[in-house]
C-alpha cells in the first residue's frame, strides 16, 4: 500500500469516528433534553427564572452524562459548554437558526429543509454556515418541527398536514411563511423575512441611500397633509419597511387603526392606536377573518387614518370606499411593477370582491380615493431603492391619468420630472404654502442638473 493510499484510508477513518462522535453527540443532548424537561427543579420554577433555572440544572445532567453513559466521548469544558449553548437554544430559542435571528445584518433566512439552510444580507444570498465552514443545518427533521411548533404556537396558528401552509410571525413581529410536506416535496420550507427590533426611519432610510433628504421632506408633506398614499414595489422591495417609516410621520394625537395578515407595523408615536390581525379558520374550517372583514370593522372604529399592510384582493374595494368618505391619510402597500401597474393591480383587486361594477365607475373610485403612489425597487445589487412618485390624477377618456413627480436613474439618482404638483386643496388644507412643495421639487430639479453637469 502506497503513502497515499495510506492516507486517505487514515482521512476516510478520521471521518467515519467524527461522524459516531457527532452522533453520539446529538444522542446525548437529546436524551438531556428530555430528562430536562421532565425534572422538578424545572417544572416548578418560575417563569421569570425558567432559564437559569434550565441552565444550572442541564449542566449538572450533561456532567452525569458525560461521566456514565456518554463517557466515551470525553468532553472537555469548552464541549460541555457548547452542548449546553445548543440545548438552551433548543428548549429557549430557535435553534440552529438562533444566530441568524440575532443577526441584525441579516435581513432573510430561508430553510429548505433540515439540511440547507440560506440568509440574506446586504441583499446577497448565501448559504449559512457553521464555525467550521460545514453547512448549517437542524440536528433532525424533529429539530425542525420543534422550531415551527414554537413559532405557531404563541399565535394560535395551526400547521400539518391537514393545513400544510401558513404564515405567522416572529415575537418581534418578523414575517414567517411555513410550507410542510406532502406539498413540499423537500421536507419544512420556513422563509423568515426579518424587521428590525426598532423599526427604521425616514432619516435612516435616507443614510441608506434608498431615497434622498428632498424626498422624505416632500413625502412628510404629503402624509401631513393627509394624502392617501399607496406604496406598490415587487416582493422584497422593502414596502413594509418603508411603509413603518412613512408611518412615522402621522400626528401623535391621531387615532389610527391598522389592518394586517400578520401583525408587523410599528407605529411607536401615536398613542390612540388600534392594531388587528386576519385569523385563519380553525380545524373545522370555520371562524376565519379576512382583511376585509377588519377593514370594513375599522371604518367603524371612528379611526382618523386607516393603515392596511398589504391590498392584495376584495379588500381593495373596502379600502378605496374608506379613503372615499372622509377617511383622508390612509396608507397601503401593494405589490406591483411601476405606478402605472399600481393602477392596473387596485382596479383587478377591486373585481376579485364580488361585485359586478363597471371598469368606468372602478376607475372614478380609485382616481378620487388615491393621491399618490411611491414605487419602490430592489435592484440587481441587492439594494432597496424609492425609484417613483406619481401623483393620481382625474380620468381622461375613461383612462386614470397621472403625473410623474420624482424618477430614479443609476447615472443621477432621484430627480424631479415636473416641478409642481395638480392637486393642492388637502396640502392648502394642512397650512402648508403651494409654493413650499414646488420649492422641493424645483431643488430637486437644481441637484440633478448639477450631477448631471458634472458628469
Amino acid at each position: 500500500m502506497s503513502i497515499q493510499e495510506v492516507i486517505i484510508q487514515k482521512n476516510a477513518m478520521t471521518n467515519q469516528l467524527q461522524t459516531e462522535i457527532d452522533s453520539s453527540r446529538k444522542v446525548m443532548m437529546y436524551a438531556i433534553r428530555d430528562r430536562l424537561v421532565q425534572d422538578q427543579r424545572f417544572i416548578d420554577c418560575d417563569s421569570d427564572r425558567k432559564n437559569e433555572t434550565a441552565k444550572s440544572v442541564a449542566w449538572q445532567l450533561i456532567e452525569e452524562a458525560s461521566m456514565t453513559d456518554f463517557r466515551h466521548l470525553l468532553l472537555d469544558g469548552v464541549e460541555k459548554a457548547a452542548v449546553l449553548q445548543n440545548l438552551l437554544r433548543m428548549l429557549f430559542g430557535f435553534d440552529a437558526i438562533e444566530p441568524l435571528i440575532h443577526d441584525p445584518t441579516v435581513s432573510e433566512i430561508m430553510i429548505n429543509g433540515p439540511n440547507e439552510i440560506f440568509f440574506e444580507k446586504q441583499g446577497q444570498v448565501q448559504q449559512a454556515l457553521t464555525a467550521g465552514g460545514d453547512p448549517l443545518k437542524f440536528a433532525s427533521d424533529q429539530a425542525l418541527y420543534h422550531v415551527i411548533d414554537k413559532i405557531v404556537a404563541p399565535i394560535n396558528r395551526k400547521v400539518d398536514q391537514s393545513t400544510p401552509i401558513v404564515d405567522a410571525r416572529l415575537p418581534n413581529g418578523s414575517r414567517v411563511n411555513i410550507v410542510l410536506p406532502p406539498v413540499s416535496l423537500i421536507g419544512p420550507i420556513v422563509t423568515i423575512r426579518k424587521f428590525p427590533d426598532d423599526p427604521f426611519t425616514m432619516d435612516d432610510l435616507v443614510g441608506f441611500g434608498a431615497l434622498t433628504q428632498d424626498v422624505s421632506d416632500l413625502l412628510q408633506v404629503m402624509v401631513k397633509s393627509r394624502c392617501n398614499i399607496v406604496v406598490a414595489g415587487g416582493t422584497g422591495s422593502g414596502k413594509t419597511t418603508f411603509l413603518n417609516a412613512l408611518s412615522s410621520y402621522i400626528g401623535a394625537g391621531e387615532r389610527v387603526i391598522t389592518v394586517e395578515d400578520s401583525a408587523e407595523l410599528k407605529i411607536r408615536q401615536v398613542k390612540n392606536l388600534a392594531r388587528m390581525e386576519t385569523r385563519p379558520p380553525n380545524v373545522e374550517g370555520k371562524g376565519e377573518i379576512k382583511i376585509r372583514d377588519l377593514v370594513r370593522s375599522a371604518l367603524r372604529m371612528r379611526p382618523d387614518r386607516i393603515v392596511v399592510g398589504e391590498v392584495r384582493g376584495g379588500e381593495a374595494l373596502d379600502m378605496l370606499q374608506a379613503m372615499n368618505t372622509g377617511h383622508d391619510g390612509s396608507l397601503t402597500t401593494a405589490h406591483a411593477n411601476s405606478c402605472r401597474d399600481t393602477i392596473h393591480r387596485l382596479e383587478t383587486m377591486v373585481l376579485m370582491a364580488g361585485y359586478d361594477l363597471p371598469l368606468h365607475a372602478i376607475r372614478q373610485q380609485i382616481s378620487s380615493a388615491v393621491d399618490f403612489v411611491v414605487y419602490l425597487k430592489k435592484l440587481h445589487d441587492g439594494t432597496r431603492r424609492l425609484v417613483a412618485i406619481e401623483e393620481v390624477l382625474e380620468l381622461d377618456q375613461g383612462e386614470i391619468q397621472m403625473k410623474p413627480l420624482v424618477s430614479y436613474s443609476k447615472e443621477a439618482g432621484l430627480h424631479a420630472v415636473e416641478t409642481s404638483i395638480e392637486n393642492l386643496s388637502k396640502i392648502k388644507d394642512a397650512g402648508y404654502e403651494p409654493d413650499q412643495v414646488s420649492q422641493i421639487l424645483r431643488r430637486m430639479n437644481h441637484e440633478y442638473n448639477q450631477r448631471i453637469f458634472k458628469g
